[in-house]
């Protein structure tokens, strides 16, 4: 029959689109219900259309604040991360030492360990240092978890460079930091991207390690959850709106550009 030969033909296809839908939908919902004005405190059903929220972004206590906060966290973990983690994947690509192993092995544990057994255990170490918990042990703790996901992603794109290009650096008379800045560090650059803009959103949105390290400070995720027992307010849909849209207006823009690097260097 037409119909099986074309749904065998377009399988692949369908079920791309199926799981891409179902990967969208949390954020269509979250989407329509920041125009949404609520008759009571919670805003789990649809009411009557209304842009109040978008108007007043800030409009409930200490949400802002917390917002901010949480992407001063965010930023300086992504720029702690990812120069630590672009250090340490140059190292166990270009260079043989003792325990290169080990430590290859070691940088996957925090991506494969529980969050609340790492969680856990930052806050007993903190503990034991006696640290007062807030932005800073949160802070630390951001760029530990975050630094496994930097190392692999910018490993992955050293370990696919090719090492003549620089050499033929060298053989021009360019010195080591010429060639570093100039061959290396372009050539590197997505992989380390990748790596900042996955540490970045790790960051942003964690709440399992966050809440067990903060002490009295609070985040954007612990004012959601927190938000959640009372009464959600529009303006959560609002802020997750505008970050989705972000996000997705960046990596957009990335992939445009990719793409017409590519159809330049193909010219």
């Amino acid at each position: 029959m037409p119909i099986l030969k074309w749904l065998r033909r377009n399988l692949v296809v369908i079920a791309g689109l199926a799981t891409l839908a179902y990967l969208i939908l949390p954020n269509v919902v979250v989407m329509v219900f920041s125009f949404n004005k609520p008759n009571g405190r919670f805003n789990y059903s649809w009411t009557r259309f209304s842009t109040d929220a978008w108007q007043d972004p800030c409009g409930v206590a200490d949400m802002c604040g917390s917002l901010s906060l949480s992407l001063q966290i965010a930023l300086w973990a992504t720029i702690g991360s990812t120069v630590l983690g672009a250090m340490i994947a140059f190292a166990l690509v270009r260079y043989r030492f003792r325990a290169r192993g080990a430590i290859n092995s070691l940088i996957f544990l925090p991506m494969a360990m529980p969050e609340v057994v790492m969680a856990a255990s930052l806050l007993t170490l903190f503990l034991n240092m006696g640290a007062q918990l807030g932005f800073w042990t949160i802070l630390i703790a951001h760029i530990m978890f975050c630094l496994s996901f930097v190392v692999t992603a910018v490993k992955a794109r050293v370990m696919s460079m090719d090492p003549r290009l620089e050499e033929a650096a060298r053989d021009l008379y360019a010195g080591p930091v010429q060639t570093f800045l100039r061959v290396t560090l372009p050539i590197a650059s997505p992989g380390i991207a990748a790596g900042a803009l996955l540490a970045f959103a790790l960051s942003f949105d964690d709440f399992i390690i966050t809440n067990f390290n903060a002490g009295s400070t609070v985040t954007f995720p612990m004012f959601v959850w927190g938000s959640a027992q009372r009464g959600t307010p529009v303006q959560i849909n609002v802020i997750g709106t505008a970050m989705f849209i972000i996000a997705v207006v960046v990596v957009t823009a990335g992939q445009f550009i990719a793409n017409r690097r590519k159809n330049s260097a193909k010219a």
